[in-house]
């Protein structure tokens, strides 16, 4: 990695930066043939791709009971780690739980009530590893917003990750398919024999299952499009550079599109972040992968002419994961609005929120952390808006309603109201 000043970025460095792509467009209309085959041939089509694609034959696709025996077969230390992450999501996912209100306002009582979706479907990713922290991310949240049924498509597999198959079970999803790429978006979105098509599809995946998500978004409801994980970590001299090393390569690990991106004013503290990401990069299992990453160009360590740059550069990246390690990481933090999720202090890896401390890490890549945060209860709720007027609240309110709808020219919403006071002049319109 190479330091470069955020002043001295040209165009086409500003460009790698901040124009992260998901890489959609490029497997789009092999995507939409996918999707459409999916859609008109069901079962048939899900098997035939999961030949081509997963190099696998899928007898049922139904594999719910073998996620449970796989939930009793595993390490028993293991349950217990998916169990304790389990419980700290669904606790953190509770205190998201909206209250129906009503209140009145001088004769109109008016509120706001909220229903969970009736059915769901998550995608747990599988491919060069296993996630089965994203099934305890996409399910738990849907179940705790009282989700009827969450369905979980994963990839096949010669033997699918049993700790996968276990942490769906354990999150409580209702039913699990062996089923990956953009045929499970489709096969979850329309249905087929096997699969019970739902209203929306959440859950992280690789290019296939974003396009797919894109084309039968209008059809179902999905959570966003998300490309590659991405880290910013905010430092100043009081970093630890190991500590700020660590979270890159960390975050590289998962693709080799992967940003990695490292800010502080202190060129000395630049130089050892890059000393340090060499030193630890070379020791990864996924060594290779890695080094992709931090290749890329829109990785590298930049330098910053003072804090409130590294601030500006941080508020138009819009990071997935935001870390400030920092002397005055609160106030920074006051001062950046845009941040999928934020990660404060030293001793605050991403991987806390990536497996345990309860936050959700499906988040917005791309930049999108400008429009909407991450899968949350939210994500599963619908709301309403009730109201009762009594007779003196709609009188209060009849000036306003009639005046306002005679100027948009809808003479037939201001006799709706007007209709409700005829008999107090005795003049109403008759069809007679």
């Amino acid at each position: 990695m190479n330091i470069r000043e955020i002043a001295d970025l040209g165009p086409d460095e500003r460009d790698a930066l901040f124009a992260r792509d998901a890489g959609i467009e490029a497997v789009r209309g092999d995507v939409r043939d996918i999707v459409d085959r999916v859609h008109q041939e069901g079962d048939v089509a899900v098997r035939e791709f999961c030949r081509e694609f997963d190099d696998v034959e899928v007898g049922n696709l139904d594999i719910t009971d073998e996620a449970e025996r796989a939930y009793d077969a595993i390490d028993e230390e293991v349950r217990e780690a998916i169990e304790t992450a389990a419980a700290n999501v669904r606790e953190f996912h509770e205190r998201q739980l909206p209250d129906d209100w009503r209140e009145n306002f001088d004769g109109r009582e008016l509120g706001r009530r909220f229903r969970p979706l009736d059915r769901v479907g998550v995608y747990a990713p599988g491919g060069t590893a296993a996630y089965p922290s994203s099934a305890l991310m996409g399910v738990i949240p849907a179940k705790v917003a009282g989700v009827d049924h969450v369905a979980v498509a994963t990839p096949p597999a010669d033997e699918i990750n049993p700790v996968t198959l276990a942490a769906i079970h354990a999150a409580g999803a209702d039913a699990v398919y062996s089923v990956g790429g953009a045929q499970a978006v489709s096969a979850l979105a329309y249905g087929t024999e096997t699969v019970k098509a739902v209203q929306k599809v959440v859950g992280p995946g690789n290019k296939w299952v974003t396009a797919a998500k894109a084309e039968v978004r209008g059809d179902v409801e999905i959570d966003f499009l998300a490309g590659p994980s991405e880290i910013l970590v905010v430092a100043d001299e009081t970093a630890d550079p190991a500590f700020v090393a660590a979270d890159l390569v960390a975050q590289a690990e998962h693709d080799p599109n992967s940003s990695v991106v490292a800010v502080t004013d202190d060129e000395a503290t630049a130089e050892a972040v890059v000393d340090e990401v060499e030193r630890q990069a070379a020791d990864r299992e996924r060594a290779d992968i890695v080094e992709d990453a931090l290749a890329n160009d829109a990785s590298g360590v930049l330098l910053a002419r003072s804090m409130s740059e590294a601030v500006l550069f941080a508020e138009e990246y819009a990071a997935e994961h935001l870390t400030i390690q920092a002397r005055d990481d609160e106030e920074l933090l006051d001062r950046i609005s845009n941040a999928g999720s934020v990660f404060l202090g030293p001793y605050t890896p991403v991987a806390a929120g990536d497996y345990a401390s309860g936050t959700n890490h499906v988040l917005p890549t791309n930049g999108g952390a400008k429009l909407y945060g991450g899968l949350s209860v939210d994500t599963f709720l619908r709301s309403t808006t009730v109201q009762r007027l009594d007779r003196d609240g709609l009188d209060d309110l009849a000036p306003t309603i009639t005046t306002l709808a005679e100027a948009e020219g809808l003479e037939a919403h201001a006799e709706s109201v007007r209709r409700r006071f005829a008999d107090d002049d005795g003049d109403a319109d008759t069809d007679e």
